[in-house]
């Protein structure tokens, strides 16, 4: 079983379309799912921040008041709060209307743009990339093609976080009654892509147990 500190995760064939979703693919619902339960989303998000050491080791490689990209940012707690109060301007990508209301709501100094991040294209470089608990939501092909999007907005030195499962693999797990779906590559297959995008792997930590079981990746553009 994999595990993300939010949901279960139970492992299965992906075989079957969610038929409470007009024959939508599972993969395909997970935009509609976090819209339609952003509030009971952002109440069961975990505030706690538990998260806080991986995120002091990605701080530490910016400077201060760095521009930071938060792909999949959600309702923007913990998350984007932790890295704001800590300097950073941040621009926060999410495909649900009703997060990135909540994140302009709370931070409205701050970018917010709805967008899903498999058509990302802004026109900047970062600091910092972020892909916390929302990356692994694409399918494994979206996934390969998010690497060449992560390094154009990447600045030389920029720092990426980002979660993953443990092993290759398709998952499906339960949220509010309904299937969500979650893929990995192999370990092999992220570093490699990394490296073949200019990023160097600093850190991996598979299933930290310090980060309710979150297997985490941490590089950085050359």
């Amino acid at each position: 079983m994999w595990s993300t500190g939010r949901f279960g995760w139970e492992k299965t064939r992906l075989c079957a379309p969610d038929t409470k979703n007009k024959g939508k693919g599972i993969s395909e619902t997970v935009i509609d799912l976090y819209r339609a339960h952003a509030a009971e989303f952002d109440q069961s998000r975990g505030k706690d921040m538990r998260e806080a050491p991986w995120f002091d080791r990605f701080l530490s490689l910016m400077p201060a008041s760095s521009h930071t990209l938060d792909i999949g940012c959600g309702s923007g707690e913990p998350i984007a709060r932790y890295c704001i109060e800590r300097g950073c301007a941040l621009t926060g990508i999410d495909a649900s209307e009703e997060l990135i209301a909540l994140c302009r709501s709370r931070f409205p100094e701050h970018c917010w743009h709805v967008e899903d991040m498999r058509q990302l294209d802004i026109d900047k470089q970062f600091d910092g990339l972020i892909a916390w608990h929302s990356f692994f939501h694409l399918t494994p092909d979206d996934q390969r093609f998010m690497f060449p999007r992560f390094a154009s907005h990447a600045k030389s030195g920029a720092a990426l976080i980002f979660t993953s499962g443990p092993t290759a693999g398709e998952v499906i797990g339960e949220w509010q009654g309904r299937p969500l779906y979650h893929a990995s590559l192999s370990a092999e297959e992220y570093r490699q892509l990394l490296h073949d995008n200019g990023f160097r792997v600093l850190h991996h930590r598979v299933e930290d147990p310090q980060c309710g079981g979150a297997t985490v990746w941490l590089a950085q553009k050359n």
